[in-house]
């Protein structure tokens, strides 16, 4: 596993499989809209995707990489505290889409 630098303070994680290690993006609470008007947390809407970046990944992860953003459903997630940070741990079947410099545009990313 690629690490995020500031997970190698405590003991060393190696994720198995086709798992996909997140930090979340900004908080769960009020967010504000691409106008700048805020939205508070117990506004009611419809199923909402999430952005998080990647910080580790399983071996048999084809798709993804340290770094990458990431696109996922937040009500299809496990919760993890690692070294003090709260983490969202994955699998690579459970990401929508992975926004990355290397992203071919003239690629559908799909994979059999």
């Amino acid at each position: 596993m690629t690490a995020d630098p500031d997970l190698d303070n405590g003991l060393p994680i190696r994720l198995l499989h086709d798992r996909v290690l997140v930090r979340l993006e900004g908080s769960e609470g009020e967010r504000r809209s691409s106008a700048g008007i805020v939205i508070p947390a117990t506004a009611s809407m419809g199923r909402r995707l999430a952005w998080a970046t990647a910080v580790g990944v399983g071996p048999n992860v084809r798709a993804i990489v340290s770094g990458d953003r990431v696109l996922y459903d937040p009500d299809d997630r496990s919760e993890v505290e690692l070294h003090g940070r709260e983490y969202v741990l994955l699998r690579e079947r459970d990401v929508h889409a992975v926004a990355a410099q290397r992203v071919d545009t003239d690629s559908t990313g799909l994979y059999l």
